[in-house]
This record gives structure tokens, sequence and C-alpha cells, in this order.
């Protein structure tokens, strides 16, 4: 198999992961990420998450609200470089229910990969901010 399939294969199962998480189940990005404490996640809620423990738990906080929703990668381009690869695509949000408030909308992302052991993983993500989720994590906070 070409490496830009096996990297295929690994952003198949960073969405799996991250629709479970869409529709509440915590701790699914065990197996789709890197557990290095040099992974970055920049999440369409704001912010900036370094290290696994913080990405993980910046995912279980999602899920701890999130209920419903489709979250589909559309437009993938992905490029490898050696033990690197990166994809860009667009991220279309459907249905999604956060804290009772349904969101629907694209951002674009960008999602590095490292080969570790044979196995390619997640040790970058970064989406545009999405401004419903602002709005419903503002009102959130305000409560």
């Amino acid at each position: 198999m070409s490496s830009e399939n096996e990297v295929r294969e690994a952003s198949h199962k960073f969405y799996t992961a991250l629709n479970r998480m869409a529709k509440g189940e915590k701790n699914t990005m065990n197996d789709a990420w890197s557990h290095k404490s040099s992974v970055t996640a920049m999440h369409p809620i704001g912010g900036r998450e370094i290290g696994w423990e913080k990405v993980n738990e910046s995912f279980n906080q999602v899920a701890q609200i999130a209920s419903q929703g489709t979250i589909l990668l559309k437009d993938q381009s992905i490029q490898v470089s050696g033990n690197m690869a990166f994809e860009i695509g667009i991220e279309q949000l459907q249905k999604v229910l956060i804290a009772g408030e349904e969101l629907n909308g694209e951002v674009r992302v960008t999602n590095i990969y490292q080969k570790e052991s044979e196995t390619w993983k997640m040790i970058h993500h970064h989406s545009d901010t999405h401004t419903g989720m602002l709005e419903v994590l503002k009102k959130l906070q305000s409560k």
C-alpha cells in the first residue's frame, strides 16, 4: 500500500473517532493520535492545546456537550514526505448538536501525521474557528 493510502486510512480513523465524539462518546482519539507531549490542536472552538493529555481532554470536553451529528471531510488533499504527511480539506458539519443547539457549516482544516512504528498517527489538527460553536460556548460560560 502506498504511503498516501496509509495516510488516507489514518485520516479515516481520525474522522471516525471525531464522529463518535460528536455523538457524545469520550476517549475516541486514542488510536488516531500520537501520544507525545509535542502534539497540538487548534479547534473550531478556538484556543490551542499542546501535549497528548491536553489534546485528548479537549476532545473529551466537547464530547460532554455533544450529542449527535456528522462531520465529513471534503476536498481532501494529502501530501507525503518521508515519515511526515499533511492533509488539507473542508470539514462539513451536518446537524451537529452542541449543548442542544444544532450547528451546520464548513471550516477549513489542516491535519499533520507522522509515521510511528509503521503506523501513521495524527500529531496536529487545526481548523478555522466556527462562529456557531463560539456562540454556544459563550452562552454556556455565562450560565
